[in-house]
């Protein structure tokens, strides 16, 4: 008995915790992006409006049971940002209508044939159409775009050719689904554009420029840690948050696509380039893969000893920081849809560091006397990977200056709080990488 008694109480207990942990993790939800409870209230308002079809009966009986299809258009093409509502909302419009037009016509050219022959063509038609229309989704620009559209279009078209042949009333059925589909499809955009919209193209922009700012993030703190072992900031996560670039491609590819479909708003303009994000996307993983590889570096288990790195210490710090600068200069007025040539400003200073570092790794063997070839490769695969990030940032600021001109960005002055511009030129100095001479001209 004691034993069925403490096993009862452990059931509720758990059922209990459980509703806590699910309690605590939709919270959560809800408090890392408000946006998904508006969303979800969204999505109620507009499953409310087309239920008023069942509810009010001269509604009901204009459409009838075919109001459904109101409601299960709202379920599918309602989604979390505009341009997803509006690309499957277009989509499933176009591809309803020219399917069942489509449909009924084959339905009407199919009874001239007799009773006969009437199954014979319906099923021809329905073989070609789905063998054209599933081809035609391989193709990478349509299933891009299109590809639920053409989905709808399949099935709406077999819908209404085949029911036509049981269905008498065949043409008014199909208007009476193709008003509700576009009644559900309109009601889901206007709800989605007019409450709290939410705008993928400007989560688009500001996932790929945030990348960037992540990677200056590591370069910024990568110097201290590998030369020194110690950082200023006590936080390491910036060394690992380079690794959600690796993976962004899929994700910036799709809400490109959706963010091609949104309206002009802001200062995105009707004919945004998003293809260039996609392009600015390419580079900066580019660029990723090689800081990947100082990461790996990093945590090696055979990392050349203090005394060895201490000869390209300074330099190597200095062409790491300078590039970090950079790359946080570029994602950060980018982000501002502003443009600035600060950035350009520490590219080249990262430049001139960089030929210190060239000279040293063309030092003549005598003077690496004492030295492993283990410790030497180590230190020197993390100096050549440098140089070639500083080529990567010089092509990612290449493609912002082309996304500023193509999107018009602002153009931000370089001045000093007081009204003086400063510029630095950093000089390298041959076979001595500790010291640097640094000229400010005013």
């Amino acid at each position: 008995m004691a034993e069925t008694s403490r096993t009862g109480f452990v059931l509720p207990n758990k059922l209990w915790g459980k509703v806590i942990e699910m309690s605590k993790m939709a919270t959560k939800l809800g408090k890392d992006d408000p946006r998904r409870i508006v969303h979800a209230i969204k999505v109620g308002l507009a499953l409310t409006i087309v239920s008023l079809f069942y509810y009010f009966d001269p509604l009901y009986e204009g459409f009838g049971i075919n109001a459904i299809w109101a409601v299960l258009t709202v379920v599918v093409v309602f989604e979390f940002s505009v341009g997803a509502t509006l690309g499957k909302g277009i989509n499933r419009m176009w591809a309803t209508v020219i399917g069942g037009a489509l449909g009924l016509g084959c339905h009407r050219i199919a009874t001239l044939s007799g009773r006969t022959g009437e199954p014979i063509l319906l099923a021809t038609f329905v073989f070609i159409i789905a063998f054209v229309m599933t081809y035609t989704r391989f193709i990478p620009r349509m299933k891009a775009r299109y590809d639920y559209g053409l989905m709808i279009f399949i099935l709406t078209f077999s819908l209404v050719s085949v029911s036509g042949y049981r269905d008498s009333q065949v043409i008014q059925t199909a208007h009476m689904r193709v008003s509700t589909i576009i009644i559900g499809s309109c009601v889901s955009v206007v709800v989605c554009v007019c409450i709290c919209p939410v705008w993928i193209g400007q989560d688009l922009h500001n996932l790929v420029l945030g990348n960037i700012e992540k990677l200056g993030a590591f370069l910024l703190g990568f110097g201290n840690e590998y030369f020194d072992g110690e950082s200023d900031n006590e936080d390491k996560s910036f060394l690992e948050n380079y690794k959600g670039v690796l993976t962004s491609k899929n994700t910036e590819e799709n809400m490109a696509n959706f963010a091609k479909w949104e309206p002009g708003h802001g200062k995105f303009k009707f004919f945004h380039p998003w293809k260039q994000y996609l392009k600015i996307g390419n580079l900066s993983r580019e660029c990723a893969f090689k800081i990947e590889a100082l990461y790996n570096n990093l945590h090696s288990e055979f990392k050349s000893p203090k005394e060895t790195r201490s000869k390209f210490s300074e330099a190597c710090k200095i062409v790491s920081m300078e590039s970090g600068k950079a790359l946080k200069e570029l994602g950060a007025t980018a982000k501002k849809m502003q443009r600035s040539r600060k950035a350009a400003e520490h590219i080249e200073n990262a430049k001139r560091i960089a030929e210190n570092v060239k000279l040293v790794l063309k030092i003549n063997k005598w003077e690496w006397e004492g030295e492993s070839l283990v410790d030497i490769v180590q230190v020197g695969t993390v100096c050549l990977v440098l140089l070639e990030i500083i080529q990567s940032i010089e092509k990612i600021e290449e493609a912002i200056n082309e996304l500023a001109n193509m999107a018009d960005f602002d153009t931000l002055s370089l001045q000093h709080p007081r009204g003086v511009v400063h510029s630095a030129i950093v000089q390298p100095i041959p076979k001595c990488v500790d010291a640097i001479v640094v000229t400010v001209r005013e």
